[in-house]
């Protein structure tokens, strides 16, 4: 669990560091739309959505038998990029790490 909050605080730090577009600056400010969590002893989940199309879902659950034992994570993001591409990214993160996966939209054309 240790990793895993690790790993979520280092990637927050980056999307935080990230230089902004002036042009965003003026634009309205975010709404969040959506918002629902629940936490207990055996894990937890939320997702939220936010106006500009922002949204996340996430499932942890704990683990403690032979093959695991921890935390294991599923869920998904999605936002909008400064290009105007939609970028959706599901992912697991157990005992084999961080492992994303990127959702191609068939409506967008390859690069």
């Amino acid at each position: 669990m240790m990793k895993i909050t690790i790993f979520s605080l280092v990637i927050m730090t980056i999307v935080c560091a990230l230089p902004e577009d002036p042009a965003v600056e003026q634009a309205q400010p975010v709404q969040i739309v959506k918002q629902d969590s629940e936490v207990d002893v055996n894990g937890y989940n939320f997702e939220f959505e936010t106006s500009d199309g922002t949204s996340r879902q996430e499932q942890g659950d704990y683990k403690n038998d032979t093959e695991q034992q921890g935390l294991s994570v599923k869920g998904s993001y999605k936002y909008i990029a400064p290009d105007g591409q939609t970028i959706s990214v599901s992912f697991v993160a157990d005992k084999n790490g961080y492992q994303p996966v990127e959702n191609k939209d068939a409506s967008q054309p390859e690069a």
